[in-house]
């Protein structure tokens, strides 16, 4: 049993980042050596100095949409509020299929319409409840004029997580967003993302430091609470990823070389372990074929052991959740959570828009 108090920790609520840092890369950065046990407080923008020429650094490149959305049962007028989580399925000609969370869900039955551009202009974009599922999830067929991307970006709004405690602002379009954003998919940002610049990530290039980029699209299976006291017991909800050939011949060619993978977030660990396999003519893990589909996996100490990558930047995440677990899994829970404290001392911001902490 993993007693998922042993991931707990008390946060003051003034060290919850509200907004980003005035600029991405001047965000904090500690530094942890496992190899030395050392740690060190410095600047993002000093990331290069710890990063070495043939190092390949992962990045999820998946775009955050505008998931939240705010409608009206069509018939009642009774106020939705939708929250898209990930996509099934592309229907008809102007249709999409999605997984959501509504609120308030036990009101909504199959056969609903729900109005997001008012009754004067449905056509505009509206949704209608196709099915239920088990775990509190809607089933939702999105109809609109035009391409169903740019009724987001018109009628929906960044899903900024519920401990920012504010509702989106204009900034939050660009700041919750990577600046290699791609793939639009993600109803969260990979956070540990969002502290890079074009800039710096020239810099590192300029070093030797490959960079690859997958996809994950963030969904509930990354921030969805652990409810179970054994975290055993937890069942993570699936998320779509995708590595590219390239990227993964890049990531194989590393392994194989003896060179460093250093990941970029929870999320890039997660879709690299999704998609390993031994080799046995090298002793290696590396990720395999055909590497797109749905992942469910989760990583906590005594579980899966970690082993494509070699470092890890992230941010500082909530306690007893499941991306408090994966750190853990890297580093060792004991160290992770005295780390923790160590930050919380510091005034570290924490969260989506906080600090990061860079594990080698």
């Amino acid at each position: 049993m993993t007693d998922i108090s042993l991931f707990d920790y008390e946060l003051p609520e003034e060290l919850i980042a509200k907004y980003p840092a005035e600029k991405r890369e001047a965000s904090r950065l500690l530094i942890y050596s496992r190899k030395e046990d050392i740690i060190a407080d410095r600047l993002f923008s000093d990331l290069p100095e710890y990063l070495s020429s043939g190092d390949v650094l992962v990045l999820n490149d998946s775009r955050v949409i505008k998931a939240r959305l705010f409608g009206e049962k069509e018939g009642t007028g009774a106020r939705v509020e939708i929250l898209l989580l990930k996509r099934k399925d592309t229907g008809a000609a102007a249709s999409e299929i999605w997984e959501v969370l509504a609120r308030p869900a036990k009101r909504l039955h199959t056969g609903d319409r729900i109005l997001f551009a008012g009754q004067k202009e449905p056509s505009l974009l509206s949704g209608v409840i196709i099915g239920k599922g088990g775990d509190g999830s809607v089933d939702v067929r999105f109809e609109c004029d035009g391409d169903f991307f740019e009724a987001l970006e018109r009628f929906g709004h960044v899903p900024l997580p519920p401990y920012i405690r504010r509702e989106n602002e204009a900034l939050d379009a660009e700041r919750y967003q990577t600046v290699y954003a791609n793939e639009p998919g993600s109803a969260a940002a990979p956070t540990a993302g969002l502290h890079f610049t074009d800039a710096l990530l020239g810099e590192l290039r300029g070093k030797g430091v490959e960079t690859v980029f997958i996809t994950l699209h963030v969904g509930l299976g990354t921030f969805r609470p652990v409810q179970t006291e054994n975290a055993e017991e937890h069942k993570m909800h699936s998320e779509s990823y995708f590595i590219s050939e390239d990227a993964r011949q890049k990531i194989n060619r590393a392994k194989a070389e003896g060179r460093r993978i250093i990941c970029v977030g929870t999320t890039s660990v997660r879709t690299l372990e999704s998609t390993c396999i031994y080799n046995e003519e090298n002793g290696l893990f590396i990720p395999q074929e055909n590497s797109t589909g749905e992942t469910d996996i989760f990583i906590y100490p005594g579980g899966r052991e970690i082993k494509m990558a070699d470092g890890l930047i992230t941010n500082f995440h909530l306690p007893k959740s499941t991306l408090l677990m994966l750190v853990s899994a890297f580093a060792g829970r004991e160290k992770t959570l005295k780390i923790y404290k160590r930050a919380i001392e510091k005034q570290y911001r924490f969260f989506s828009y906080g600090d990061a902490m860079l594990i080698v």
